[in-house]
């Protein structure tokens, strides 16, 4: 009922996915990142407990391959599950269910992997990997969605258009970039504009929020209330 795009950024490490569906709040289900593990998007009549159980074969140790074979084992609706999978290293793998609705299936390159059901034709995955990698000057978010907004333009979804996200993840234990398009009527066009309002401020936002390799983050209040009064804001801490 999806297509997707799962990717790794050489450049900084960072891991991400883009979605787009003809289903409600797509972002809340189907895409699942693990910093320095792995991007999993799992779909088709979508088991959320496969992504996790992914990520944490990856975490142990296994490759992509193996760890979605073992997320498998025992899922009696496997014949209509889609999963596909892009880990820290750039290998992929992908499992398309016998009895998924066509059109369906996956493709790959080294570091990026992209996978649908119930698409207009095959069009959508290659035209959304093929974006992708011709993509490279371009940021690692907006290259995603680049990537996804060829795939619409080959056809998308058969049954149309709803919902998008779009996450990404680098060093932190939580996302990076995560936005999401609940319900809308063309959701990767309301994406582009969320993504517009997130990306200029981007590095600045990372830098003071609290991280790993700074646990507290930016705290100085008089260069906070500072940056307030430029903007022409009435905020002031308490002293």
């Amino acid at each position: 009922m999806t297509w997707s795009i799962a990717a790794l950024d050489p450049a900084t490490g960072a891991l991400g996915i883009a979605i787009a569906t003809r289903s409600l709040a797509v972002g809340a289900s189907c895409p699942h990142v693990r910093s320095r593990i792995g991007a999993v998007s799992t779909q088709s009549f979508t088991n959320r407990y496969l992504a996790p159980a992914v990520l944490d074969a990856l975490e142990r140790g296994l490759s992509p391959a193996d760890a979605v074979c073992a997320a498998l084992v025992g899922d009696e609706g496997e014949g209509i599950r889609q999963l596909h999978v892009v880990d820290r290293l750039g290998r992929t793998a992908s499992h398309t269910g016998r009895h998924c609705v066509e059109w369906c299936g996956s493709v790959s390159a080294p570091g990026v992997s992209v996978a649908g059901n119930m698409l207009r034709g095959e069009d959508v995955v290659r035209r959304t990997l093929d974006a992708f990698l011709a993509a490279e000057e371009l940021p690692f978010a907006l290259r995603l969605l680049h990537a996804m907004e060829a795939g619409e333009a080959a056809g998308g979804d058969r049954r149309g258009r709803q919902s998008a996200a779009l996450r990404i993840h680098r060093d932190e234990l939580f996302a990076d970039c995560d936005l999401r398009v609940d319900d809308h009527p063309e959701p990767l066009a309301e994406l582009r504009r969320l993504l517009s309002l997130w990306l200029p401020d981007a590095d600045a936002r990372r830098l003071a929020a609290p991280r790993r390799s700074d646990p507290s983050g930016f705290t100085d209040i008089d260069a906070i209330e500072r940056s307030w009064i430029e903007r022409g804001l009435e905020l002031r801490f308490r002293r």
